[in-house]
């Protein structure tokens, strides 16, 4: 068995918005799914790239992705590196894709300068907990993710000066 980790590339949108179905769904979200191909093609890939991808392969076959943005630590005053979403398939998981893609990350945060590799974690997902304790992550419990969208976020826009 033979692991390999690439950058994705315009070619392999439809590829990714299948792993973020596959994940939705398996995080009991596929009804937030509202994504469009094309617009998250040119926010992928277009001029100004939004995030970044990484395909996960086993014997040549995708079959895993991570999808991560730089941030910022003003604390530290160096970018982070944030994981958005990180999938294998089912039939996949235990072979040591998720640990690559995760150290391809870490990687990528060294090589960048990055203080921290961070992303956010369901509650319930407790295989995903175990594995990332495993590899020496830690929860910070003492932060709560807090979010604006739909008609919230354009209510608090139009209040901009």
């Amino acid at each position: 068995m033979s692991l390999s980790i690439r950058s994705a590339t315009p070619a392999d949108i439809s590829l990714i918005g299948q792993f973020i179905r596959d994940l939705a769904e398996y995080e009991k979200l596929a009804h937030e799914v509202r994504f469009d191909e094309a617009v998250m093609a040119q926010k992928l890939f277009g001029p100004r790239p939004f995030a970044e991808v990484l395909i996960g392969e086993i014997d040549g076959t995708p079959q895993g992705f991570a999808l991560f943005f730089h941030n910022f630590s003003t604390f530290e005053g160096r970018p982070g590196i944030y994981l958005e979403d990180l999938f294998v398939r089912p039939d996949a998981r235990g072979s040591g894709l998720g640990k690559a893609l995760l150290a391809k990350l870490a990687a990528l945060a060294v090589e960048r300068d990055c203080a921290r590799l961070e992303w956010s974690v369901l509650d319930w997902n407790t295989p995903a907990i175990d594995f990332y304790k495993a590899l020496g992550a830690r929860p910070m419990d003492e932060w709560t993710v807090y979010r604006v969208d739909g008609d919230a976020l354009t209510g608090l826009a139009a209040h901009s000066i």
